[in-house]
């Protein structure tokens, strides 16, 4: 695994460990992630602010005042040749529950159509498969998911939307993704999901985090209602949703 590490500023520096979009560089900035996290939570890296990983690369931002570039350098060079050797994977497997019936899923006909395809066969695509959590971006919350099966592979929306609703579960060239938030948007919305993704309130405010596994589970209109009453009353909390990959398959409301 090759890896570089690029100038941002007097105050930050990225290590980039590739140019794709794969689980093993995403194992790879996670690990070191986690790694910088250990070190400050053991008193080490004085100086340092805050990380900022994305799906290949991890920037770090300092106070230039109290720490130096090549110092931190130093200090990680060990973490850098373990997390070319990470796993990487958290264990955390989220199973959500998404509508893909009505005003939920304004593209899955036109979907349908562009990929000559019924719309069953889109949600079972869409929903049979396992995704990774990439990063989050764009909006606080928002989860970049792979990998999408080939045959639900899109471009991009021609012309993007004024208002995607919150919750809406969305396909765009090989990744998935939910809006966390009422926002501009140009992918395929497919379906909703009641689950609030981020909440200011939370101790950890984004319910997903980068290496976490997601697997969307269709439900009927009246059972996504029914699941966000429950949620807005306090009677299920988001944490219903999460298990851990190879367990046994959690059911979607109790």
């Amino acid at each position: 695994m090759s890896m570089c590490v690029l100038d941002a500023g007097d105050a930050a520096f990225t290590v980039e460990f590739g140019d794709a979009i794969d689980p093993d560089l995403l194992a790879a900035v996670n690990a070191l992630d986690v790694g910088i996290a250990r070190l400050q939570a053991e008193g080490g890296l004085p100086g340092v602010i805050e990380t900022m990983p994305t799906f290949r690369s991890l920037t770090v931002f300092f106070d230039p005042l109290q720490t130096g570039r090549e110092i931190l350098l130093e200090a990680l060079r060990p973490l850098f040749a373990a997390s070319g050797h990470s796993g990487g994977d958290n264990g955390r497997l989220w199973q959500l529950p998404v509508c893909y019936e009505g005003i939920f899923a304004p593209d899955l006909a036109e979907t349908a159509r562009s990929l000559g395809v019924s719309e069953d066969e889109v949600v079972a695509l869409h929903s049979g498969s396992e995704y990774l959590v990439y990063m989050l971006g764009f909006l606080p919350g928002f989860p970049f998911m792979g990998d999408l099966p080939k045959a639900l592979r899109l471009p991009r929306r021609p012309e993007p939307r004024l208002r995607v609703p919150p919750g809406s579960v969305a396909i765009a060239t090989g990744l998935t993704a939910i809006y966390p938030w009422k926002s501009p948007g140009g992918w395929h919305l497919l379906g909703r999901c009641p689950v609030t993704l981020f909440d200011a309130g939370r101790e950890s405010p984004s319910l997903l985090a980068a290496g976490d596994h997601v697997r969307f589970v269709p439900v009927s209109m009246a059972e996504y209602e029914r699941i966000e009453r429950s949620l807005k009353s306090g009677d299920i909390e988001p944490q219903h949703w999460l298990t851990r990959r190879g367990a046994e398959q959690a059911e979607v409301s109790r």
